[in-house]
């Protein structure tokens, strides 16, 4: 990633209306995992409420729940960059929303349940490890 200063441009409330518009479902590394396990013939439910945390792709028979994680949103070591203002607000946030992730795949885990977490970077770059490896649980 590049370290490039740059100044945000928008002012506080157009900066809230923008990063509340950013969707948590159908986000497209979401989309092009989703499409490529289904092209090989694998079945999923999507968001399915009935397993615990609400995993983005997941499959009861086979006990296999997948979260699609963005960088940002849930702190990826490799791309995360803390924002510079609302520094405060943004780093309970982001840890929160770890601690949360942790929390659901060690109950999924501890449930017998294959969890992955599948980072937006690894998606965007090459997602076809990931779709092989998680085909072999499915």
């Amino acid at each position: 990633m590049y370290n490039v200063k740059m100044t945000d441009n928008l002012t506080r409330e157009k900066r809230i209306k923008v990063m509340s518009s950013i969707r948590g479902k159908n986000t497209r590394p979401e989309l092009i995992m989703r499409k490529l396990l289904w092209s090989k013939g694998k079945r999923y439910r999507i968001h399915d409420r009935s397993v615990f945390g609400t995993p983005d792709i997941s499959n009861k028979k086979k006990r296999v729940a997948v979260f699609v994680d963005g960088c940002f949103w849930h702190g990826c070591e490799k791309c995360y960059r803390p924002p510079r203002t609302n520094s405060d607000f943004w780093a309970k946030k982001i840890e929160s929303n770890k601690n949360r992730r942790k929390q659901v795949m060690s109950k999924l885990e501890n449930d017998n349940w294959k969890v992955f977490q599948v980072w937006e970077h690894e998606i965007i770059k090459n997602p076809q490890p990931l779709v092989a490896t998680i085909m072999l649980a499915l």
